[in-house]
């Protein structure tokens, strides 16, 4: 069992009827499924804000603008890909004023859309 952390961020994505975004991907080790913000890492010399709007962008292809430049310290603790992740990520809110904006998968590496199952907004 390897345990990392990376510093990371994930967007909570609302629209204007307050639903929440979430990406479900399936693990490629065991196959579990995972339901969770777009994010993740933060790349060398990258703000939490700035690796949270590309990340949102990369992943969903939303305006990365709408995401506010205050966040909360989560601390995480989730198994992916056989590694344990344990460490504090900054999550982000981004509001939308549309309904059920639609995510475009245009942005995602090969493996990342291999793992990616669908998109659901959540009331």
């Amino acid at each position: 069992m390897e345990t990392r952390h990376r510093p990371a961020a994930r967007v909570v994505c609302l629209d204007a009827a307050h639903r929440l975004l979430l990406p479900r991907r399936r693990d490629p080790l065991d196959g579990t499924w995972l339901w969770e913000p777009p994010g993740g890492g933060t790349e060398p010399g990258e703000t939490p804000l700035a690796a949270a709007r590309r990340e949102l962008f990369e992943e969903t292809g939303l305006d990365p603008a709408a995401v506010l430049d205050r966040s909360v310290l989560v601390d995480r603790d989730v198994w992916w890909n056989g590694e344990r992740h344990i460490g504090t990520e900054h999550f982000f809110v981004a509001r939308f004023a549309d309904e059920r904006p639609s995510p475009v998968r245009t942005g995602l590496l090969p493996d990342e859309e291999a793992g990616l199952d669908t998109y659901a907004w959540i009331a």
